[in-house]
């Protein structure tokens, strides 16, 4: 008797909770639907997301495309219910018309508090804009823009580029090793966005182009807890990830060490900054935030969760179009050499350039509308709103737009969406032509739009200068699968297993 009435215990209070929201969401006649996709009476679109959790973007992705109005709708009883859009007007809407109605919102933030706390992404309101009006002072200071080339010049120089002429061996081709790039890329990235957001330096690639694994520990602990919280929001059944969470069990215990572990590199970080000198001689982020040590820690996560994968993610998908793009490869090359100044420090030059390469650009920017480092990014809905082509969305429900879908709108892009070509950014004169940040939201769009923009293709920019200037890289297709490489979501979009290439130098430099 005992063990039933513990049972009972066990089980009352999400069957209470299931309950009391299944009555709300019954009781709401107006809720959202999507063309071919079929709602249970009890279960709503449960089965579905369950069936294809494991290929959420390309699911999802096919109903948006299916879809006359770009969007689809959900709902599930006692959990969640939303829409997904892929509508330029959409966008616009949410992320700039009405903006102050489309928060991150309790729920996300509660779900991301343990982790993130209420650092920049995990804000809303004051605090938010608090935080947001220091980073954007900040990042449009010359002082930084000088200090990220800096900092990025002296990466390449010193242990990205070394790193790869290691991996080429003596350039015959004997001792040539398979190196994960993808891999490769996050130790730069984090490197970086340590270096330029904190004035911390982790060697995650050290000097020489060695990687050592115990200098790369928190690196690899960020990122699992990174895909472990991320993981809270697919789960189709939401109140699963909370009873983990009170038992201590399962994905939730590996989460709450790894957030331990994550917190306390987090305040190491600060209070070196306490103890440091006048922040005036500094040239880091960081040190123009006047604030408590936990609000210092938040903002500290908040700029390892946008710069840590980031340049990696896109980087690695545009390394894989070029092994089968041959022609994109030499155009660049071209743009590169062309520019060239043979009595200049040639990394110095490759950096400062970077906005002068407009083809490169443009490749670059091609490969992540297919495959955006920051695939999908979810509000919340504050007030009952119409959007632009009258369609009502309730006060709580959940409103995410997918880049990837995005990218593959052929009402967007015209019929050869799915084609991978540069040119289509480039006008007649060979410039660049930015397209509308509604229309492509790598960036995000409106008041949250990315900071860190500029620093990214800079980044990116001279990686692959000076990495097409003095290599050719070779994608493991036998190791990679061949195909289109599996993708990971989470923050990021990864690719599964990494991006297993060989390095061989070039014949000749130019």
């Amino acid at each position: 008797m005992d063990s039933y009435y513990c049972s009972m215990l066990f089980f009352l209070p999400p069957i209470l909770y299931a309950s009391y929201h299944l009555t709300r969401i019954l009781a709401d006649k107006k809720k959202p639907t999507t063309h071919g996709l079929k709602a249970h009476p009890l279960l709503g679109h449960l089965p579905a997301f369950v069936n294809n959790s494991h290929r959420f973007l390309d699911w999802t992705t096919e109903l948006i495309v299916g879809s006359p109005e770009m969007r689809m709708g959900f709902w599930i009883p006692g959990m969640r219910t939303g829409i997904i859009t892929g509508n330029p007007a959409d966008v616009e809407h949410i992320l700039r018309t009405n903006f102050a109605n489309y928060p991150k919102g309790e729920h996300a933030i509660g779900m991301l508090e343990d982790f993130l706390g209420h650092g920049l992404f995990n804000s809303d309101g004051e605090q938010w804009l608090w935080q947001r009006k220091n980073a954007s002072y900040e990042f449009s200071k010359r002082s930084l823009r000088r200090f990220v080339v800096d900092v990025v010049q002296a990466e390449v120089a010193d242990r990205f580029l070394p790193l790869l002429r290691r991996a080429a061996g003596d350039g015959r081709g004997g001792d040539i090793v398979v190196l994960d790039l993808q891999e490769v890329l996050q130790r730069f990235g984090f490197d970086t966005i340590c270096m330029v957001a904190f004035g911390h330096d982790p060697r995650c690639l050290a000097d020489g182009g060695v990687m050592e694994d115990a200098r790369s520990e928190y690196m690899h602990t960020f990122g699992e807890a990174q895909d472990l919280v991320v993981g809270r929001f697919f789960d189709p059944i939401e109140v699963s990830w909370k009873i983990k969470k009170w038992l201590n069990v399962g994905t939730e215990h590996r989460l709450r060490k790894a957030i331990a572990d994550v917190h306390a590199f987090a305040m190491d970080i600060v209070r070196t900054r306490r103890q440091s000198a006048s922040v005036q001689d500094r040239d880091d982020v960081l040190s123009r935030f006047v604030a408590s040590d936990e609000v210092l820690r938040d903002i500290v996560l908040s700029f390892l969760i946008a710069g840590r994968e980031t340049t990696a993610s896109g980087l690695s998908w545009f390394f894989w179009f070029l092994s089968s793009r041959p022609d994109v490869v030499a155009r660049i090359a071209d743009e590169v050499r062309a520019g060239g100044d043979r009595h200049a420090p040639r990394r110095a030059v490759r950096v400062r350039r970077a906005p002068e390469m407009h083809y490169l650009h443009a490749a670059l920017t091609e490969s992540m509308r297919l495959y955006p480092p920051a695939p999908i990014d979810s509000q919340s809905c504050a007030a009952d709103d119409t959007l632009p082509d009258g369609t009502l969305l309730r006060a709580g429900w959940s409103v995410t737009y997918s880049a990837y879908a995005m990218g593959r709108l052929a009402a967007i892009w015209s019929e050869d969406c799915l084609e991978y070509r540069p040119e289509r950014w480039l006008g007649d004169d060979g410039a660049f032509q930015p397209a509308s940040p509604f229309r492509f939201t790598v960036f995000h769009a409106g008041p949250r739009m990315c900071l860190g923009k500029e620093m990214a293709y800079v980044q990116m920019k001279s990686i692959v200068a000076n990495v097409l200037e003095e290599f050719e890289v070779d994608v493991v297709k036998e190791i990679a699968g061949g195909g289109v490489p599996e993708h990971v979501l989470s923050v990021t979009l990864r690719m599964k297993g990494g991006l297993p290439v060989k390095i061989r130098r070039k014949t000749e430099a130019y």
